[in-house]
This record gives C-alpha cells, structure tokens and sequence, in this order.
C-alpha cells in the first residue's frame, strides 16, 4: 500500500513538472505571437508637404533618388491612385485628420484665401471635429505631431489653445503651428506679402471709403448712424492696414515659430537647425515609447518652399534645390524607420507615407523651378480637380500582415487613414457623423478588390470643381470637371501671375456640358470626350450628376473656419514668446525635453 501511494504522487510530481514546462514554454513563447500577431500596432505617419507624384522613384522618377520610399514600397502596399481631398494644405490636412471632406468641418473657403493665412488668425480645425489621434488616446495610445500643423492655434484668446494639436487628440506636440514660407528665410521674394498685398489693400480703400461716407453723412444729418458703428468699422479697417503691413517685414516674427506643446521655443524658428531638430525629436518619441502603443505623426517641413536644405544634401541631386530637397526628406523617412527597426518594431508598425496635395508648378525663383513634378498628371498645387495637384504617393508597410510588393489600382483617399488606424487600434469610428473615408486594410491585405469609393468629389475651397466616378460594373473610372482653373501648362502652370490659381471669378472657367475623361484610358486628362465621341457621355453625365445632388443633400452649414474674418491677423491671439509686440526667443537649448 506504501509502495502503491509512493508511485502514485510520483506520478502526480512528474505530471506537474510536465504542466509547469508546458506553461514555461508558452510564456517563452508568448512575446514572439505577440509581435507577429500584433493586436494593437503602433503607427508611424508620414506626410510630405507639397511633393509631387512624380518626383519618387518607384513612382516612375528616374533622376532624383528616393532609395527609402522605394524600399518601403517594395515591402509594402503602392497605392497608384491615391487622393487628395483638396490641392492646397489647410483643408487636405483637416480631412486627413478627420476622414472628411473639408467642407464637412468648415476648413474650405469661399474666398481666395485658401488656407489659414496667420498663426494669430481665429480660423482653425473646430473643437467638435474628432482626430484619429483623438481616438487612440481614448484606446490608450501614445499620440504625438512632428513637424507641421497649419490647423489653428487659439480662438478668442492668445492662450484658449481650441486648435491647438493638444486640444485634438495629441498628447506631444513638437513643430511649426504654421507652414513654411519665404519669408521665414527672409528671402527677397516674400510669398504671404504678396498673395495678401492686393486683397488687404483693396479691402482697406473699401472700408475707409465706408467709413469717410457714414462720417460724413453722421456730421452734415443726411442719415442716422450710430458712432459705434462708425468707430467699429474704423477699427476694422486699421486692423486690415496693420495686417497689410506687418505681412511685409513681421511675417517671419508672427508665423515662422517653433513650438513644444504649449510653450514657443523659437521666434523666430532658426531654418538651419529645423531639420535635425525635428528628425531627432521624433526619433526619441519612438526610442522611449517603444514599450506601449503609440502613434507618431511626422508632417514634414519637405518639400514646401523655401526649400530648406542642409549644407551635406545641397548639390547632389540632378534638379537642383528642389530635388536636394527631395532627397533630403528621403533621408529622414530612411532614418525614421531605422529608428523602428533599431528598437525591434518592425513587425508591430505601420507605416504610412503619403503626400498633402500635389506638386507646386508655380513656384519658380528667376529661371529655377522650386516645385515638384506630377508626372503625367496635368495640373498641380491649387489648381481644383486636375489630377496632378490631387493624385499623391500612397505607401502602407506592415511586414507579415500586408504583402510585399503590392500595387493596388483602386481608388483610395487620404481620408482613408482615420477609419484604418480607428479600426486596428481597436476603437469606433464615430457615428454622430458622416465619415467619408472607408478601412483600407481589407484592401490592402488582398480581402476585397474594392476600395468602396465609387464616387469622389473634388472641391476647391467650398466650390465642387470635379467628380470621380468608379463604374463597378464596367470597371472604368469617369471623371467630369464642371469647372476649372485658367492657367498655361506652357508656363510651368502659372495661372497668369496669381499665384495659386483661384476657385472662382475670372480666374476659372465653367462648362456645360461638363469636361468628361476617362482616367483608365486618359489618365494625364488630355482627350475630352463628348457625346460624337462616347456613346455613353449622357448617361455618365446624368449618374455623376445625380451622385452630386445625394452628395449635397449629407452637407449641412457650418461655420467658415477659412472666412475673412477668421483668416485675419488679430493681436489678441499673436502667440508670442515675450511681451507682445516685443516677441523674440530661442528656447530650444533649456528645454525640458521629450517625454
């Protein structure tokens, strides 16, 4: 009986070494699943300013080198007919972070200011508006912005913040509230004087035109005004004259700044550090936040003039500054994911890099182009629904759940990344809301061979220039331009001396019937079609007009983020670093560091 219990518990002792070694190994084993099985992925967001299409190697550039792009295509996803929300920064950049047309969220204009023109302007990405990176906080990631905003900063006071990267979703925020201008490298070729120069001045004789007349028929009783109402019109028009004139010679002191979080760290930014700054500074972020989920927003100051190129990369390329520039952003997506792959997440990242709108074709210094190129797509930066400022690079890597070496010829958006990073970071997309762009990782992972866009709509400020039709059935893509923009392709794209070309007036012109192409066999949009030409014109046109009417139907009103009275300079929301007007800094060698 003795012997009998003795073998009984060894069997029992051996049994449960067995179980223990079993649970050993699976614990051994555990973080390597893990890793490859990711199921909360960390992010890395690129996004390029103002680079064209055609300026990367595997997208058909063979003169300016890009050796990381292109690596990070071949292990991942091409997207060949990527699109833009709109062809100029503030309102591509509001639906990027939201997943919906500008227009939705009152970031689109109905004037020729398209963009937010001050970093103490009212105007910004309203408060309601839900970010991706607000999602994720909520989901336990890490959320921080690198590099460009150009989104808002205050509403009412210089310190209220409401646009702030913070109050949207970011924990860290490290960066220009702005965007790069000539003037931010005092350059003799100012860029916001001379886009503000003839609309502030006609606006200022308008005004003081208004207020000699009410003046005049207050002091001589021709009619019955109150002084108020003249001393406020009077204010506003010295506000005008002051914004006139501080956009010649403050313009670097107001919107060239470098900021972290809350605090100005550079007033003005110093250019020849920027670079190395925000490069370094995002790769700590991901070297102390490799042990928890995060999503790291690089908005690269590259390649937006004024070009702003170290003394090592100048001279390389076989296009000039431009392309030195070009080549230089390369270098830092190279670095960034050196940084990935140096702390062992490779395999549990996504990366994506992309393009804000397409290449800027005006913008020229003497004979030297400092745009980019857009390859066969006509058009550029601004210039409404043509391909070539609205088609962007689209590259997604995530090594083991996406397939290398992809090319997707779907229809996808930049407003597709709100939904997708939603999705995998295991949080909601909101449903208080239309969201217009759709997950794209059942795409991307070969699932469906359909974006689910079947029609686009391509605005220009508040204006419907264009639409984009995915014919399922047939398989070809339509598009029909109900306005366009004036400008000569002869002239590298100038629309006649404008700058970036306009959304209306003189500057466009409209057409009925409609401009129709067909993109799957046109798709540099260089053979109109018509109803002698097509036999199915009239029915394209018919269901794209159609499309239209239910699209308009989902818009409701919203205030204009992008109006003259929100695109203002106003003194009260100058962020300044100092006593205002006195405002001057440079922080950047006391500061705290990253968190």
């Amino acid at each position: 009986m003795y012997l009998l219990r003795a073998r009984a518990n060894c069997e029992v002792y051996h049994e449960k070494q067995r179980i223990c070694l079993n649970i050993c190994l699976i614990l051994y084993l555990f973080p390597t699943f893990s890793l490859s099985n990711p199921s909360k992925p960390n992010f890395l967001l690129i996004l390029a300013d103002d680079l064209g299409i055609g300026d990367v190697g595997c997208y058909g550039n063979d003169t300016i080198r890009t050796p990381n792009l292109d690596g990070l295509a071949e292990e991942g996803v091409r997207l060949t007919q990527h699109i833009a929300a709109a062809a100029v920064c503030t309102p591509s950049r509001a639906a990027f972070l939201t997943g919906r047309y500008p227009i939705r969220s009152g970031m689109a204009s109905s004037t020729q200011r398209q963009v937010l023109f001050w970093n103490g302007c009212s105007g910004g990405l309203p408060p309601n508006e839900t970010t991706f990176a607000s999602i994720l906080h909520q989901q336990g990631y890490f959320t921080a912005l690198v590099g460009k905003w150009h989104m808002g900063v205050s509403c009412r006071s210089r310190h209220d913040y409401c646009h702030h990267p913070l109050n949207h979703g970011f924990d860290y925020f490290y960066g220009m509230p702005f965007t790069l201008l000539n003037e931010c490298q005092g350059t003799d070729d100012p860029e916001l004087a001379k886009s503000l120069q003839d609309t502030y001045w006609l606006h200022t004789h308008g005004i003081l035109l208004a207020v000699l007349t009410l003046l005049i028929g207050k002091l001589t009783n021709l009619f019955s005004v109150k002084w108020k109402t003249i001393i406020c019109l009077a204010a506003c028009g010295l506000l005008y004259f002051i914004s006139w004139f501080l956009s010649y010679g403050f313009t670097k002191y107001w919107n060239c700044i470098l900021m972290r979080n809350y605090d100005i760290t550079e007033q003005p930014m110093n250019l020849e550090k920027t670079t190395s700054n925000m490069l370094k500074e995002a790769v700590a972020l991901i070297e102390r936040n490799k042990h928890r989920p995060f999503l790291l927003f690089v908005s690269l100051l590259h390649v937006h003039t004024p070009l702003i190129t170290t003394e090592r990369f100048q001279g390389r390329s076989r296009h000039g500054l431009y392309g030195d520039n070009v080549e230089e952003m390369d270098w830092m997506v190279g670095m960034l994911l050196d940084a990935v792959e140096k702390e062992g997440l490779k395999n549990n990242t996504l990366v994506y890099f992309a393009s804000d709108h397409g290449g800027f074709l005006e913008a020229r210094r003497g004979n030297a182009q400092l745009g980019g190129w857009n390859g066969i797509y006509k058009g550029g930066k601004g210039m409404g629904g043509w391909e070539g400022g609205i088609r962007v690079p689209g590259i997604v890597r995530w090594p083991g759940v996406l397939p290398a070496g992809t090319v997707i010829n779907e229809l996808t958006s930049l407003m597709d990344i709100f939904p997708t990073v939603i999705d995998l970071a295991g949080g909601a997309v909101p449903k208080d809301r239309i969201i217009d762009g759709h997950s794209l990782l059942p795409l991307l992972q070969r699932k469906v061979r359909d974006s689910g866009h079947e029609f686009m709509f391509h605005y220009c400020g508040v204006f419907l220039h264009a639409v984009r039709w995915h014919q399922k059935d047939s398989g070809t893509i339509w598009k029909a331009h109900y306005t366009t923009p004036v400008f000569q392709p002869e002239a590298s794209g100038a629309c006649f001396g404008r700058g970036i070309c306009p959304c209306f007036g003189d500057g466009v012109t409209h057409h009925d019937p409609p401009l129709l192409f067909d993109l799957s066999q046109d798709p540099s949009e260089e053979n109109t079609l018509s109803v002698h030409t097509e036999p199915l014109f009239n029915t394209v046109i018919r269901r794209i007009g159609e499309a239209v009417k239910e699209h308009r139907k989902t818009l409701t009103p919203v205030p204009e983020q992008l109006s003259p009275y929100n695109n203002i300079w106003k003194p009260w929301l100058q962020p300044c670093c100092g006593t205002f007007p006195f405002c001057w800094c440079d922080e950047e060698n006391k500061a705290d560091g990253i968190v």
